[in-house]
């Protein structure tokens, strides 16, 4: 008897598997980290062979604690970092390179080419995106131009390039199957999101051969099978975090909205089958759906540094301990002092998209202790989420009643645990911020897919009844204090763009 689903959930910092039973309910977890490689300023990597070893160290360990057989498992589904790309030979399976990660930088002269030649508007109507370093295809041709001999042995057919969902499925089945889904095909800048397809003047325009790149499918299919602990695991649901997480939130109807505070933060609002074309700095992307139902989208706001500024207070400044002692210590102060810290370590995403922005700090006084700095840093998370809010709101008054405005807001991600900056997010956007009965909602999509699939659930409806809210916060801040905080944080961001600018 088919009993449990397991989820594999490959993030920027750690590769984690996940046992869900049919009521998603997690039966055992388990999780390694995974290590970052920075070999130049804005320049981040990944050993791939640690990605994969570290992910399969995970799944299988997650079973074993469970105490259960894998062959109760009815399906894996696998969600995956978005955007990381990596290129290895097809007869060996070894990189040619590390994988690029997609809070790497090191394309950013290539992007402002492109822009420059007058390719934005193209890449923007057919991908949805902008062009910027962020996304897959620059960080392929960078491989391709960078690497000896790797373009000649790309157009021989020799390398496969994918995302990490492509890699993994390539490495557990063997090299047996090469796949993306629908959500990682529209992250890449190469895929044409109204058609589904790879895009050949796209393709063309960064010179990359289609051979090496995965057939793409829906996020809910049966795509193979690879054996493990004595069983034949079939893999049935993939989707990009976001995209995954969006679908565990069961936000299926336009309006419906996520955000994950992760290594960013990322806020996504489901638009039902219409690719709603942003006027304020947001991407149009593919939502996760099943096989047999027509392509359907979301408005996203990517906020390239959120969590990771605590990382940065523990590891870099060493004002706290660990993640979790923001919220201690900045409730010891009623509130910044004014101090406004921007982020901006990986240049700053929607809806400004500048990518040569740097870190700042405002508003010190000789009274500023780290408690203050604290606090700051803990609002910038909330600061540029309102930020996303807003233009999506934006975009929806400008659709005339094509969609709803959002009023509430599902959150998961390890932030999400900080109610201090729960309450933030619900003062500075003015809406209601839930918080899910389960908080891994990543994984739990990339369930709800698989099992899907293969029908250990029979539809969105039994997912709908799956998901309940735990806790949830309304806005307490009044109007007043909430512009002028909000004024602050807006001439904050400009006095830092403005320097960054003058660094050039």
């Amino acid at each position: 008897m088919k009993k449990y689903i397991l989820a594999l959930d490959e993030g920027t910092t750690s590769a984690r598997a996940i046992l869900f039973d049919k009521s998603s309910s997690i039966v055992s977890m388990a999780q390694h980290e995974i290590p970052q490689i920075y070999p130049r300023a804005g320049w981040v990597e990944q050993d791939p062979m640690d990605i994969y070893a570290n992910q399969y160290a995970a799944l299988t360990e997650c079973i074993a604690k469970s105490g259960i057989s894998a062959g109760e498992i009815a399906a894996v589904g696998i969600t995956n970092q978005r955007e990381t790309v990596i290129i290895w030979d097809k007869n060996t399976g070894n990189p040619v390179y590390n994988a690029i990660v997609w809070q790497c930088r090191r394309t950013a002269d290539e992007c402002e080419a492109l822009e420059a030649a007058g390719h934005g508007e193209y890449v923007r109507r057919t991908t949805g995106l902008r062009i910027d370093p962020y996304f897959s295809g620059t960080k392929i041709k960078w491989i391709l131009d960078n690497v000896e001999g790797a373009r000649d042995r790309a157009k021989r057919g020799e390398l496969l390039a994918g995302t990490v969902d492509t890699w993994l499925i390539w490495k557990l089945t063997g090299g047996k199957v090469f796949v993306t889904d629908r959500t990682n095909a529209s992250r890449t800048m190469l895929c044409n999101i109204h058609t589904g397809e790879w895009d050949r003047t796209l393709l063309e325009m960064l010179d990359i051969p289609r051979g090496m790149l995965p057939e793409i499918r829906s996020s809910s299919e049966i795509y193979g099978s690879f054996e493990c602990m004595g069983a034949q695991l079939t893999i049935a649901g993939i989707a990009g975090d976001q995209q995954s997480a969006l679908f565990g939130q069961t936000c299926f109807e336009a309006g419906e909205a996520k955000n994950t505070y992760g290594t960013g933060c990322f806020l996504l609002a489901h638009t039902g089958e219409r690719a709603v074309e942003s006027k304020h700095g947001l991407l149009t992307t593919v939502a996760a759906s099943e096989k047999g139902r027509p392509i359907e989208y979301a408005l996203e706001g990517s906020v390239f540094v959120g969590g990771a500024v605590m990382r940065w207070l523990r590891d870099e400044l060493k004002i706290i301990h660990e993640a979790a002692d923001s919220e201690y210590f900045a409730r010891k102060v009623q509130d910044s002092a004014g101090v406004y810290v921007v982020p901006a370590f990986s240049g700053l995403g929607a809806p400004v998209w500048d990518m040569r922005a740097k870190g700042s700090i405002f508003g010190l006084t000789a009274g500023t202790g780290n408690k203050h700095i604290i606090r700051a840093a803990l609002e910038s998370i909330a600061y540029q989420t309102e930020d996303v809010v807003a233009a999506m709101n934006a975009d929806v008054e400008r659709l005339g009643g094509a969609a709803s405005a959002i009023s509430v807001l599902k959150v998961d991600g390890g932030a999400s645990a900080n109610d201090l900056l729960m309450q933030m997010q619900s003062d500075f956007s003015a809406l209601t911020v839930e918080i899910s009965s389960n908080p891994e909602a990543t994984a739990q999509g990339a369930a709800f897919l698989a099992g899907l699939a293969v029908g250990f659930f029979a539809d969105r409806a039994e997912l709908k009844s799956l998901v309940s809210v735990k806790k949830h916060f309304e806005p307490r801040m009044s109007a007043k204090e909430r512009a002028a905080r909000l004024d602050g944080w807006h001439r904050a961001v400009a006095a830092c763009r403005a320097f960054s600018e003058r660094m050039e």
